[in-house]
């Protein structure tokens, strides 16, 4: 089998991003998965078979991030799939930031920045978001509210699941602002929608009933033509599309939901919105 290169898919350890390493080796590609926890991210990486390797990386720390890119060898891809929805909104990083906010988003804001002028070029990048970040769809989450970078990192009180739509809309105009500001013959960057999927680790902290309903009753309507719920192993054979499919070696600054190319939401296109997201979160990063 021909080496195509290697790709870094962040929170590989299970569900959308285990799947997405295991299409992406079987095309070929060597293949670096990241958790937080050392064992748990080996064992993992043992499991999809050779061309994959665990390395931990918690996205809790901003100088673990800066460390990880800087120890790195180069890559060809970078898929920014590992997420964090916290219901009540209080768990906040080793920086002292909200966490959702600064995993979800400035861990990989952060993370791309770092790494993207050592890509394998052509390279490319995907920042998996959710449609739950346009309140035009019927996603039954609260729309996004971005209110500014220092009011999101260090806010009062906290919607958790606001917060979340929050973090997945900063993921669409971050992969804008780099599209905008990278040569496409230097890397593709493109944002991603997975689709509910149920079963997944997502909801690892919801009360008992609503992880018992993503557990057990979601799971089924995955079958049901039309509706956005997959399960993790189809979701992955539309995002690793974004990284193997040669008809996209060009396609850059685009949403795509599941396998089709669509419109994010009316905000995610806002450039003033992106630029003062980018110069805020950059304002944050350690020195």
């Amino acid at each position: 089998m021909t080496d195509r290169g290697t790709a870094l898919v962040t929170g590989g350890t299970r569900g959308l991003g285990w799947w997405t390493a295991k299409v992406i080796a079987d095309a070929g590609w060597d293949v670096l998965i990241t958790g937080r926890d050392a064992a748990s991210v080996r064992a993992a990486a043992a499991r999809l078979g050779e061309r994959v390797t665990g390395l931990p990386l918690d996205l809790n720390s901003l100088a673990e991030v800066r460390r990880f890119a800087g120890e790195l060898p180069p890559v060809r891809a970078v898929v920014c799939n590992a997420g964090v929805q916290r219901p009540d909104g209080r768990a906040r990083t080793a920086d002292g930031i909200e966490q959702t906010f600064g995993v979800n988003h400035l861990a990989h804001f952060l993370l791309v920045r770092e790494l993207l002028p050592r890509l394998v070029t052509p390279g490319r990048v995907v920042f998996v978001a959710s449609d739950t970040h346009d309140p035009s769809r019927r996603t039954g989450m609260p729309a996004p509210a971005y209110t500014g970078v220092r009011a999101l990192a260090y806010p009062g009180e906290v919607d958790g699941r606001r917060a979340y739509t929050t973090s997945k809309l900063c993921n669409v105009l971050t992969a804008y602002a780099f599209a905008r500001r990278t040569p496409v013959t230097q890397a593709t960057v493109n944002a991603f929608d997975p689709g509910l999927m149920p079963g997944t680790g997502l909801a690892r902290d919801y009360g008992p009933l609503a992880r018992f309903a993503w557990r057990y009753v979601l799971p089924a309507l995955t079958v049901v033509p039309g509706v956005n719920i997959h399960t993790p192993a189809r979701s992955a054979a539309s995002l690793a599309r974004l990284i193997l499919d040669p008809s996209l070696a060009t396609t850059t600054g685009r949403y795509f939901s599941g396998s089709r190319e669509t419109h994010s939401s009316r905000e995610s296109y806002n450039t003033p919105t992106a630029e003062d997201l980018w110069m805020g979160s950059e304002a944050l990063l350690p020195t």
